[in-house]
Formats: structure tokens, C-alpha cells, sequence
């Protein structure tokens, strides 16, 4: 075998010495993934959640939850550029017992709901200064993606489970009975705060019935009104 120039040596030596510091940071990336994955320094918030758990702690994701500036455009471009509908509106959802970081409030907030598939959508539009965490999400200049929810039928034990793993309420309230919602505080970015919506009343009904209504959906009736929930 022909010896190797001094040259070639150094070229292998230093292309040893880059893989090792690239290998080096690639470790250390991916130590920070796991950090930020298992909640203990991500977005200021704690939790004691592992790294393996994050991922199936809450099942599937049900709905995906977008702030709007204004709703009925939202609506005419869900429907007429992404073909997703029908939306089924109320310009003031009826929310009880509502509270944020304890304290309570009375909101008005509009809501559309529709289905893709089995992913819900949800525009929101905040018509008062009442504290939220929609509130924040456009003072702190954002607007679209705010939060993923997970749906439960048992959500006293969800909820004692997921308060025991670390997470804490920030905004919570009513719709409709067995119809309670929490907002966790787990924002990194844009669309991760995480919300657990009770499913196991009238409010799971609606839900059902607006996926369906989106099954074969051929364009008519894109905006419909919120049925009545005490008649569910």
C-alpha cells in the first residue's frame, strides 16, 4: 500500500477532528430536543413529563384551534380555497364559569367549527379585552395555529393525572354541561399550547354531528349556525 503524503494525513486528521465536533453537536442537539420535548425548560413552563410520554400522553389530537382577526373571511377561505366545511358558527359561544390564571371573566368569543376528516377546526375571534390566552397569542403579534386539543369523556381523572405530571391551568370555563375545557401552559411556539376539551355531554353530540355534516360535503351551506345544545 502506497504511504500517505503529509498532506493527505493532515486532510484526514482535520476530517476526523469535523466529524467528531460534528457528531459532538449533534448529540448536544439532540439532548436539547429531549429537553424541550419532555417540557422541562421549553417556553418557561415545567413539567415532569418524560421524553417517551410526550408524544402518546394525551391520544390523538382532535382539533386544531386558529385565532383569526376577523372570522367571516376565514370561514369564505377555509371553505372556498381549502374546501373544508360546512362551519358551524356562534358569534358568542355560551361559556360558563369561565376563569384565567383564577380569576373570572366574562368572555365573548366567536367560534366556527368544521371537520377534515377526523381533525376539527376551530376559528376563533376574541370581541373583548377579556384577559385569554387568545388575548396574549395576538398581543404578542401572532395570528393562526394557537392550540391542539385532546377530547375526553373522563376528565376529572385526565385532568388530576395531567396536574399531577406537572402541567398547569391557565384558562379554563364551561360549554354546555359535562362540557369543561382547560388550557394548559405549554406555548415553545405558535400552537402548541395544549387544551383538554370534555366530550362526554351535549358539546361531544355537537362535535359528532359536525363531523358528519362534513362527510361528502358538496359546498352548500358553508356557514351554518351552532345547534342548540340544550337540545342535544
Amino acid at each position: 500500500m502506497k504511504a500517505l503524503s503529509v498532506s493527505s494525513r493532515e486532510m484526514i486528521g482535520s476530517g476526523s477532528r469535523l466529524l467528531m465536533r460534528d457528531r459532538a453537536a449533534r448529540s448536544s442537539f439532540d439532548a436539547s430536543l429531549v429537553t424541550t420535548t419532555s417540557g422541562v425548560s421549553a417556553g418557561g413552563y415545567s413539567s415532569k413529563l418524560s421524553e417517551s410520554s410526550m408524544s402518546r400522553f394525551f391520544g390523538k389530537v382532535r382539533q386544531a384551534g386558529y385565532v383569526v382577526d376577523d372570522i367571516e373571511a376565514a370561514m369564505r377561505h377555509w371553505s372556498d380555497v381549502l374546501g373544508v366545511g360546512p362551519f358551524f358558527y356562534n358569534e358568542r359561544v355560551p361559556i360558563r364559569n369561565y376563569r384565567y390564571n383564577g380569576e373570572r371573566f366574562e368572555p365573548h368569543n366567536s367560534v366556527a367549527l368544521a371537520n377534515s376528516g377526523d381533525l376539527q377546526i376551530e376559528l376563533i375571534q376574541t370581541r373583548n379585552d377579556v384577559p385569554s390566552m387568545y388575548r396574549d397569542f395576538r398581543l404578542a403579534g401572532h395570528t393562526g395555529l394557537q392550540h391542539v386539543a385532546y377530547w375526553t369523556e373522563t376528565y376529572d381523572e385526565d385532568l388530576a393525572r395531567l396536574k399531577g405530571e406537572g402541567f398547569v391551568e391557565v384558562m379554563a370555563g364551561e360549554v354546555g354541561v359535562n362540557g369543561r375545557f382547560v388550557y394548559f401552559d405549554t406555548h415553545f411556539h405558535p400552537g402548541t399550547v395544549i387544551e383538554l376539551s370534555e366530550v362526554k355531554g351535549p358539546k361531544g353530540k355537537m362535535f359528532d354531528l359536525i363531523r358528519k355534516a362534513s362527510e361528502d360535503w358538496n359546498g352548500s351551506d358553508p356557514v351554518r349556525p351552532f345547534p342548540d345544545l340544550s337540545k342535544l
